[in-house]
């Protein structure tokens, strides 16, 4: 269950940054189509994507400026899953949600597993 609500105020919080941004130009749309949705920084850098994969899963990326993944957020028939990751890419926090059951597990600096 707490996977579920992080999982779904991240993905609230998320949205609710990327479509205020979009505010800035002031257009209106009554819908977007797209295979994949990206968003980039001043440099052109890719900071943001939401695509689906082949096998069908929805993911909502964030990277930093270098590019590199420290936010992934999926959702597939078999449930959901958030993955925040740290300065060395190592997994700090995995929630999954799935009919079998949610699982939340946090990783501490030292490597140590809590699994809730």
């Amino acid at each position: 269950m707490k996977a579920q609500i992080i999982s779904s105020l991240f993905f609230v919080a998320s949205m609710t940054i990327l479509l205020s941004a979009s505010h800035v130009n002031q257009q209106k749309f009554d819908k977007i189509t797209v295979k994949e949705f990206e968003v980039v920084d001043r440099n052109g850098q890719q900071r943001v994507s939401i695509l689906t994969e082949a096998n069908g899963e929805v993911v909502f990326r964030l990277k930093d400026a270098k590019g590199t993944i420290r936010v992934k957020l999926g959702a597939s028939e078999d449930g959901s899953g958030l993955v925040l990751l740290d300065d060395s890419t190592n997994v700090g926090i995995h929630a999954f949600a799935k009919k079998s059951g949610s699982t939340l597990i946090v990783i501490n600096k030292d490597g140590k597993k809590r699994e809730y």
